[in-house]
C-alpha cells in the first residue's frame, strides 16, 4: 500500500470515527442522574433535582424562588437597539424591522447581564432544525416572539389572548390569561395555558406527547415562583413529561397558576458559578447531547449570594 493511499484511509477513519467519538465525550459530559434536595443556589433561589425511571426515564429540575427575597429582581430580554450584541458590530435598527430580538443562547444571556439564573421563555419564529449542521436561528440572527414580552417596562412584543402572560410585579407575580399585564408591569414572559384545576380524563391523557417542558407556575399569594424544567429527547436517560404529568407535579407542590414556556431544544437552565456560566440541565439541540440552542427571550434572575454561615 502506498504512502498516499495510507493517509486516504486514515482520513476515512478518523471522518468515521471522530463523530461517534464527539457524541459519546457529550453524553459523558451529562449531568449526572442523582437527587438533589433544596440545594440553597442564592438567596431566595433553591435547586431540586428529581430522578424517575416510571412512566419513563425522566431528569426533572425544580427551581423554588422567592420573589419577595431582599435582591431577587427579574429582567427579561430587552429589544433590538445600537448595543444589542451581534457579531461584535453596531445594529442597524431599520435593518430589523419588524424584527423583535436577537437571537442569544440562554447561557450568554446571563453573561452578557451578568445575572445569577436564567432560563428560555417565549416560543418563537423563525425556526429550523434539520441537521445538526443546518439549523436556525443562530446567535444573532432576527427573531419575533409568541405572545407579551415586556422588558424594563418597555413592551418587547405585544400580548396575545391565546398566550397568557406571567407578569412580575413588586415582590410577587400572576398569571394573566387574557396575555396582558398591569400597565406598570416591568417585566414579563408568556406561554401556553397549563390548566392545574380542569383536567382530561386519564383515557385522554395517554394522547398527550411526553416532551422536553420549561414551565412556570405560582402559589396562591404570587410570591412562591416554580420554574420547572424536565430534559427529553434522550433516550433511556430523560425522556421527557406529558402536560398532565407536569400539572400533577406542580399540584403536589401546591402551585395554583402556570404557564407553559417554550420547551423541546430550547428547554435551557444557566446560573451564574464562581468560573463562569453553568448549565444544570441536560440541553440537547439539533440532536446533539449538550449542544445549546440560541433562543428568542429568556427570563432572568438577579440575586444576592448566600451569606456566610
Amino acid at each position: 500500500m502506498s504512502r498516499s493511499q495510507k493517509w486516504k484511509e486514515v482520513l476515512i477513519w478518523t471522518s468515521l470515527l471522530l463523530p461517534i467519538g464527539l457524541y459519546g465525550y457529550a453524553i459523558a459530559m451529562r449531568p449526572k442522574s442523582e437527587p438533589i434536595d433544596s440545594q440553597p443556589l442564592f438567596e431566595g433561589i433553591t435547586y431540586s433535582r428529581y430522578i424517575e425511571q416510571q412512566p419513563r426515564p425522566q431528569l426533572i429540575h425544580l427551581l423554588e424562588i422567592d420573589l419577595s427575597a431582599s435582591g431577587i429582581v427579574p429582567f427579561v430580554t430587552p429589544g433590538i437597539s445600537k448595543t444589542s450584541p451581534k457579531a461584535d458590530r453596531e445594529v442597524d435598527i431599520e435593518a430589523t424591522q419588524p424584527h423583535e430580538t436577537l437571537a442569544q443562547k440562554t447561557s450568554s444571556f446571563l453573561k452578557t447581564h451578568r445575572l445569577q439564573l436564567a432560563v428560555n421563555a417565549n416560543f418563537f419564529n423563525p425556526f429550523n432544525e434539520t441537521t445538526p449542521w443546518q439549523y436556525s436561528p443562530r446567535e444573532g440572527e432576527l427573531t419575533n416572539l409568541v405572545g407579551l414580552a415586556i422588558s424594563d417596562g418597555q413592551i418587547v412584543s405585544p400580548g396575545d389572548k391565546n398566550y397568557p402572560a406571567l407578569c412580575f410585579l413588586e415582590g410577587r407575580a400572576e398569571i394573566r390569561d387574557e396575555g396582558v399585564c398591569a400597565p406598570d408591569t416591568k417585566q414579563a414572559v408568556a406561554g401556553l395555558r397549563l390548566n392545574l384545576e380542569n383536567r382530561p380524563p386519564p383515557d385522554v391523557e395517554t394522547i398527550y406527547k411526553f416532551y422536553p417542558v420549561c414551565v412556570a407556575a405560582l402559589d396562591a399569594e404570587g410570591t412562591t415562583l416554580w420554574l420547572l424544567l424536565v430534559d427529553g429527547k434522550q433516550p433511556l436517560y430523560s425522556e421527557g413529561m406529558t402536560r398532565p404529568e407536569v400539572a400533577d407535579f406542580l399540584q403536589a407542590l401546591g402551585a395554583t397558576t402556570a404557564v407553559q414556556l417554550d420547551g423541546g431544544g430550547s428547554t435551557t437552565l444557566a446560573i451564574a458559578s464562581e468560573r463562569d456560566v453553568a448549565i444544570i440541565n441536560s440541553v440537547i439541540h439539533a440532536k446533539i447531547p449538550g449542544n445549546e440552542r440560541a433562543v428568542a427571550n429568556h427570563l432572568g434572575f438577579f440575586a444576592r449570594p448566600l451569606k456566610d454561615e
